[in-house]
Order: C-alpha cells, then sequence, then structure tokens
C-alpha cells in the first residue's frame, strides 16, 4: 500500500463540542430514502421502504422492532455490508452510495467498527492480534498514538491481565469485551453492534452493556445497536423502531425497559402501513 493510499488517523471523537456549546453534534453516518427489496413481481420482499435516519456523534442508538422488520438490514445498509436497492448513504462526510466492492471494504475497515453476537474473533490469535487486526488488514501497524489510545481501551475495558490469551481461554463476556477494543482501536466514525448481547448470560450481558455506554458518553464513540431486547435498548440515549421495513417511531432517553417493551408490543398489535 502506498503512503498517498493510507489514511490519516482519525480524532478521537469528541461528544462535548468546543467550549461547551448547544451546537448540533455532527452526523456520522445517514441513510436518505434508503430501500432494499429482494426479488421481483409479486415474489419480491420489501425488507427496507424508503427510510431517513441519521446517527449523531457521540450517540449511542438503539435500532429496534419485530422479527422481519428489517432492522439488521438497515443497519448493514448504513454500515456498507449491503448495498441498497435506492436510496443514499453516507459514512462521515463521504457518500459511499454506489461504490464498488473493493472501495467499500476500505470504507468499512476504515470507518466502521463492528461488534457481533458471535463475537467473531480470531481463535489462533491472542487478545492484542485480533485487537490490532483491522490495522494489519490495512497493511499497517498502528502508530504511537494509536498505541497509547489501545493502551487506554484495554485498561478501560479490564483486559490489561489477559493480552496473550487466546479466545478459548476467555469467558463469553471477555471476548466480547475483546471485539469491542479491536471495534474501537482504529477511532472508527461508526460502531455497529449488532445484538451484542444474544450469546452472553445477564451478569456479562449487562457489563457489556455498561461498556458500550461508556464509550459513547465518555469516549464520545458513535454506536448504532440492534436488538430484540428492551433491557438491552435501555443503554440507549434513542431508540427508534421499525415496523415493515418502515421507521415508524423515535424515543429519547433515558428509557426504561418497560417504557421500551410496551412501545414494541403497540408495534406488534397494530398495523403499519
Amino acid at each position: 500500500m502506498s503512503p498517498e493510499d493510507r489514511q490519516p488517523p482519525v480524532p478521537r471523537p469528541s461528544a462535548t463540542p468546543p467550549g461547551g456549546t448547544d451546537v448540533a453534534p455532527r452526523t456520522v453516518a445517514r441513510v436518505e430514502g434508503v430501500g432494499m427489496t429482494y426479488g421481483t413481481g409479486e415474489g419480491a420482499v420489501h425488507a427496507v421502504r424508503s427510510v431517513d435516519l441519521r446517527i449523531p456523534e457521540g450517540s449511542f442508538t438503539a435500532v429496534m422492532g419485530p422479527s422481519g422488520s428489517g432492522k439488521s438490514t438497515l443497519m448493514h445498509i448504513m454500515a456498507g455490508l449491503e448495498v441498497p436497492t435506492h436510496g443514499r448513504v453516507w459514512i462521515g462526510g463521504r457518500e459511499i452510495t454506489g461504490l464498488d466492492d473493493e472501495a467499500l471494504t476500505v470504507v468499512r475497515r476504515r470507518h466502521v467498527g463492528f461488534v457481533f453476537q458471535a463475537f467473531n474473533l480470531m481463535p489462533a490469535m491472542d487478545v492484542m492480534e485480533n485487537i490490532v487486526l483491522p490495522f494489519e488488514l490495512d497493511g499497517r501497524r498502528p502508530d504511537g498514538e494509536e498505541s497509547a489510545w489501545i493502551e487506554e481501551l484495554v485498561g478501560r475495558l479490564g483486559l490489561a491481565g489477559r493480552m496473550r490469551h487466546r479466545p478459548g481461554e476467555l469467558s463469553g463476556g471477555q471476548q466480547q469485551r475483546v471485539a469491542i477494543a479491536r471495534a474501537l482501536a482504529g477511532r472508527p466514525e461508526l460502531i455497529l453492534a449488532d445484538e451484542p448481547t444474544g450469546n452472553l448470560d445477564s451478569r456479562s450481558a449487562r457489563e457489556v452493556l455498561d461498556l458500550l455506554r461508556m464509550a459513547s458518553r465518555d469516549l464520545g464513540q458513535s454506536i448504532a445497536m440492534v436488538t430484540h431486547d428492551p433491557r438491552a435498548a435501555a443503554h440507549a440515549d434513542r431508540v427508534v423502531y421499525l415496523a415493515d421495513g418502515g421507521l415508524v417511531r423515535e424515543d429519547r432517553g433515558p428509557l426504561g425497559a418497560d417504557a421500551i417493551a410496551s412501545a414494541m408490543i403497540s408495534l406488534e398489535e397494530g398495523p403499519h402501513a
């Protein structure tokens, strides 16, 4: 990779504007009029229908909806994992609509961090090797500033004593901490967390959600989390709801799990055009 192809380090996000003013945070990811249709004719499935959504810098957004509502598809479109049938997508200030697969891979690698239900760690690599894997895939090593940032993350996530352990030697909660550290290491524009607590016991799930909230509030990271669990969504500062592929409701926190569960029940019981 030539020096010209390399992306300079992204400054650490900050949720508070300089001077503590009430200036609206910038948008780190957005979609406008996006839709996703699978198949054609009478058998076509409209997974997402003309959705507009913005993720502000430093925010923690939970995306909820009944099964089949299109929430995961929408987040995958926003993160560049899927290409919409129509509409436009931006990550940071760059529109990614229409980019080819190679260009989208670079965008995802440099500007999006992923935390999945299945952890997706490399079993033959130790914790440190897993954390710096995105840098290796980008053909470089962390520089001094990035190494200091990774060291800070490791401390905050309670991994300092586990750096030479492999995933098989860690609990599920510890593995998800490693996945979070890997996602945050490159200071991406957006963190996509897709059912990040689905494979965890209740205590580990609560710890992981607290860590994601800390990453948003203390580190200024922007997080979009897909979840079906109202208790998980209650850790976010905003909840958006999808039904039948459309964005039908938005609530801002702090929100309780009971209120979120009630909103979900109303979505599942009522028709949505």
